[in-house]
C-alpha cells in the first residue's frame, strides 16, 4: 500500500502571530468563523475533532500552543480499508507573522492532487483574508 499513499507539504506565511494561527485552527468558533464550515474540537490530546460540516474528522495526536499541531485526519470521502492520514502543522515566528508548514502524510494517492489544492483554497487563503480583516 506504499505506493498508494503520499505526502502533501507546504509552506505558507499568515499574518499574525503563531499563538493566533494555532488558535484559529483548533478553536472550533474561529475554525468555523474563517473556513465558513462548521466545525467542532476537544482541544485536548486524544480529543476529536470536525471540520467543514463533518466532512473532516479526526483526533489531536500532539498539541503545543503556538508551536505545533499534530492529528489523526481522515473525510468521509476516505477510501476503504487505508488508515488515517496524519497531519502536522508547525507555526514559526517571523516579523510580520507566521510560517506554517504543513505536513499531510499517509494520503491515499488518488486524492493527492484534490486535497492539495483544498488546503490552499480552504484553509490558507480564507485564513490569511480572517487575519487581514483583524
Amino acid at each position: 500500500m506504499s505506493e498508494n499513499i503520499k505526502v502533501i507539504k507546504q509552506t505558507v506565511f499568515i499574518p499574525a502571530k503563531p499563538v493566533q494561527v494555532y488558535d484559529a485552527y483548533i478553536n472550533a468558533k474561529k475554525h468555523s468563523d474563517f473556513t465558513g464550515g462548521k466545525a467542532t474540537c476537544n482541544p485536548k490530546v486524544g480529543g476529536n475533532f470536525t471540520a467543514w460540516d463533518g466532512y473532516i474528522f479526526g483526533k489531536n495526536l500532539e498539541l503545543r500552543k503556538g508551536k505545533k499541531i499534530m492529528q489523526e485526519w481522515t473525510t468521509t470521502e476516505w477510501p476503504k480499508g487505508y488508515p488515517p492520514s496524519i497531519l502536522e502543522l508547525s507555526f514559526i515566528s517571523k516579523e510580520e507573522g507566521t510560517e506554517l508548514i504543513m505536513t499531510h502524510s499517509k494520503v491515499p494517492a488518488e486524492q493527492v492532487e484534490s486535497y492539495r489544492q483544498g488546503w490552499i483554497d480552504y484553509y490558507w487563503e480564507p485564513m490569511k483574508e480572517y487575519f487581514k480583516k483583524k
